[in-house]
């Protein structure tokens, strides 16, 4: 019984070899991924994730920063104190529980926060009064100090100003958005694209009200900032997408969806490094920044964006181009050429299976005429018989009859 072995060492070269082919094509645009073909898959899970967004953000709702609910907010040189304990003395004082008690920054730079909803002046004072008293703050100069603890307040109507010119930049962003890609390419892809920018928001919005992040003034300009990211990472595809499909109609190699599932493929690898490189300053500045400086500002900078380029880079590859295709998809001249490829295909598979039989059939034929000429011949020949003389010393050598001998 044979058995067949085999070497761990070729199994593991050749999946080096598959593995290694694989990020080649990956990288020159030939990886053949079917993302196009797939769309239905990545509706699905941006369906389940929109879900799960919409009802963070129906049952947990935001937690708006003081920017934009108003309120006070009142700072001071940390020192020994912890926020526990300033936030049992400002409550005391005030009678009004703080909303958030944090310190921020390192080293010198340490500033202890605490924000409340808004407080009058009388409630600003005695709050002072109380934590002068029992932490004894330094201002810069060393010198202990009432003065060095610090107050802001912010009106609602201000936060509503401020909110209400949020939501006209984001429209206006839009529609900028919409106007540019219609003139530059067409109207479908513009409204691919701002599909995929609303998959985006909403996505960014949802982990937000889930995770409970503060929605503050920065959040705003991230999410704007990552927004122009997935758009520009868009148009790169939707460019590709545009030079592959210019008539594409005079043709019936291949439909236009297969023509878009090109233009991704031919564009994964620049997204991909697209998003590693913006990515790396962005978790450089969350760290450092962050981290260590504790900037809260450049944090809500910071987590909106990165946040939302793996969100952009997801929507750019995997939803954009599979929305164009099924906008295309309804159209009739576009379902016309899509069954012109078909049927071409359908066509040459039909001529190469009649020329394969035909190949066979003349064989068959030509096999059965040579038989049959091969007979006739050796019954109408008459047979001659060769006497060959006998050589001496080639008894056993085979000997042939050529003609003239």
């Amino acid at each position: 019984m044979n058995t067949t072995q085999t070497n761990p060492a070729l199994t593991s070269e050749n999946d080096a070899a598959n593995e290694d082919s694989f990020f080649r094509r990956l990288y020159t645009g030939e990886g053949g991924i079917n993302i196009v073909g797939k769309r239905k898959r990545w509706y699905q899970i941006a369906i389940a994730v929109i879900v799960v967004a919409v009802a963070s953000m129906l049952i947990r709702g935001f937690s708006f920063g003081i920017d934009f609910e108003g309120g006070t907010k009142m700072t001071m040189p940390p020192a020994s104190v912890t926020t526990e304990q300033a936030e049992e003395v400002f409550t005391d004082a005030t009678g009004v529980k703080p909303e958030l008690v944090q310190i921020i920054g390192s080293g010198e730079g340490r500033i202890l926060e605490i924000t409340s909803e808004k407080l009058t002046q009388d409630e600003i004072n005695s709050a002072r009064v109380a934590l002068n008293d029992a932490f004894k703050p330094v201002d810069a100069q060393g010198e202990q100090t009432p003065d060095a603890i610090g107050d802001s307040t912010v009106s609602e109507s201000w936060g509503s100003s401020i909110t209400n010119r949020m939501l006209l930049a984001a429209v206006v962003f839009l529609g900028l958005v919409f106007a540019y890609i219609t003139i530059r390419f067409e109207r479908d892809m513009a409204i691919s694209a701002i599909l995929a920018l609303a998959v985006d928001a909403i996505v960014i919005m949802g982990i937000y009200a889930l995770i409970g992040l503060d929605v503050t003034p920065a959040t705003i300009i991230g999410l704007l900032t990552v927004l122009s990211f997935s758009l520009y990472d868009t148009v790169v595809v939707f460019d590709k997408v545009d030079e592959n499909t210019a008539g594409y109609r005079s043709s019936t190699r291949r439909s236009y969806a297969e023509l878009v599932n090109l233009a991704v493929n031919q564009t994964i690898m620049r997204s991909i490094n697209t998003t590693v490189s913006t990515l790396l300053p962005i978790l450089a500045l969350m760290i450092i920044a962050v981290g260590m400086l504790g900037v809260g500002t450049l944090k809500d900078l910071a987590l909106v964006q990165l946040i939302g380029i793996i969100q952009g880079t997801f929507s750019s590859i995997f939803l954009a181009s599979p929305l164009l295709v099924t906008l295309k998809s309804r159209q009739r001249e576009y379902r016309k050429h899509d069954e012109a490829v078909l049927a071409a295909r359908t066509k040459v598979s039909a001529g190469e299976d009649s020329n394969t039989e035909s190949a066979a059939a003349d064989a068959a034929e030509g096999t059965g005429a040579e038989d049959a000429s091969t007979s006739e011949m050796e019954q109408s020949t008459p047979k001659r018989t060769v006497k060959t003389p006998k050589l001496e010393g080639d008894e056993n050598k085979p000997l042939s009859w050529r003609p003239g001998q």
